[in-house]
């Protein structure tokens, strides 16, 4: 693309260097590269949802590698729907190299960044609200009449990373009210809910009244007062104030986010926690209000920050199967009904706190030699209500999935700790008759 672009002209329309023009391309590339990467990552949990053939799975991973993936049907359906076409809301950008611009401090102690400009030997001095002076790679991006500096860090010699971790194992179970519940029933990152909420009905408030003076705007400009709806539109419609406010929030959020993170590695050098980047369909009909503010859950924050935080500091991130944690005993193991934050177990006559009794699912799930991480979630479904007629029987374990018997053959300490546990804290097994 870089030497089509100069063979026919159309760097001449960039106005920028030549080096800061090809470093700008080669960036996008790489994101594009990336945006398929994580396409194919899905695209490979529906091959294996779709064969057990080994032969079969065999062939779809080669093609998939190879970026052969069009000439089969089923891969091509399945990039088609993950390799979605990317937008892109960062305009006025380029990338500087790193031997293409310095710093200098002048007198007052104020600290500039030079690039290089459109006139030979003549540099564009750009002041810095920091003290710290950014090094490598450098995005500058412009908006709203400012300029960004966007630039790496090594994260081990950032002062979090000196943090130790702590020495314990605890399951987390992401929430919309706090960021992270631990399974010792702790709760971090308290002050999020309310953050999202209140930014939610502050944008449904303003958006109502933008899309008021839109209405008048488009309407003086049907009757030709165009004067008006110019005013209207340069005065009351701009996004220089709306974007500063969408970043305020953002910051806030991932600050929240983070700092429960890093209070949760303060105790465990092993988080284990629910895989954040799947896709869950909600069954229930939600009000808009709920629906608008459940948009703005921060899933993906979450994820980063785990990781982040994790590899920094030295500890260990465990994803897990997290399907029908927040529905089960955390105590009996059977399946019960969450009502909002409390979670009631028909069987052990106990209601517990939804998200605590969740993060303590989680944490045991790291051990479950039956559920895999990409376990469908009809079949733990089924695992599930196999262990609960078990323990109502008090059946031995008959299982005659090679797979199972298998995992169980790896894990026994494992499956002799659930049974043990369960046969000393179940209730005793009566009929249904005798029970009701």
């Amino acid at each position: 693309m870089r030497d089509r672009w100069l063979a026919d002209g159309t760097h001449l329309q960039f106005g920028v260097l030549a080096n800061a023009w090809k470093e700008t391309v080669r960036d996008a590339m790489a994101d594009i590269g990336a945006n398929l990467e994580a396409a194919k990552v899905q695209v490979r949990r529906a091959i294996t949802r779709r064969t057990d053939d080994p032969a079969e799975r065999k062939r779809m991973f080669t093609s998939l590698k190879a970026d052969r993936w069009a000439g089969d049907p089923f891969l091509a359906r399945q990039m088609r729907k993950h390799w979605k076409r990317g937008s892109n809301h960062t305009h006025d950008q380029i990338v500087v190299r790193a031997d293409r611009h310095n710093t200098v401090t002048d007198a007052r102690g104020r600290l500039w960044l030079a690039v290089p400009g459109l006139e030979r030997r003549r540099m564009v001095r750009i002041p810095l609200s920091t003290s710290v002076a950014p090094t490598g790679t450098l995005r500058l991006i412009l908006r709203g009449g400012r300029v960004e500096v966007h630039y790496q860090m090594d994260a081990s010699l950032m002062r979090s990373s000196q943090r130790p971790c702590g020495d314990r194992r605890l399951g987390v179970d992401k929430g919309y009210t706090e960021a992270l519940t631990d399974s010792d029933g702790q709760p971090h990152g308290i002050s999020l809910g309310q953050l999202l909420t209140s930014e939610s009905d502050r944008l449904k408030e303003r958006n109502r009244r933008r899309a008021k003076l839109r209405s008048i705007a488009n309407t003086a400009a049907l009757r030709g007062d165009h004067a008006k709806a110019h005013r209207i539109r340069s005065n009351n419609l701009g996004s220089v104030k709306r974007d500063l406010q969408a970043a305020r929030h953002r910051a806030q959020v991932r600050t929240e986010i983070f700092t429960a993170v890093h209070r949760v590695v303060d105790k465990a050098a092993t988080v284990v926690a629910e895989d954040l980047t799947k896709h869950f369909a909600g069954r229930k009909s939600l009000g808009k209000n709920i629906n608008r503010r459940l948009a703005a859950w921060t899933k993906g924050v979450t994820a980063e920050a785990l990781k982040s935080v994790s590899e920094r500091r030295g500890s260990a991130l465990v994803h897990v199967n997290a399907a029908y944690t927040s529905q089960t005993c955390h105590h009996c193991g059977r399946l019960g009904r969450r009502d909002g934050d409390k979670f009631h177990c028909t069987w052990c006559g106990v209601a517990w706190q939804a998200d605590v009794n969740a993060a303590i699912n989680i944490l045991h799930r790291a051990g479950d030699p039956d559920i895999a991480l990409h376990t469908p979630h009809h079949e733990v479904k089924q695992i599930l209500q196999d262990r609960t007629d078990r323990h109502r029987t008090r059946l031995p374990v008959q299982d005659s999935s090679p797979a199972i018997a298998e995992r169980r053959a790896n894990h026994p300490n494992r499956e002799q700790q659930v049974g043990s546990r369960s046969t000393s804290n179940g209730p005793t097994a009566t009929s249904p008759r005798t029970r009701s």
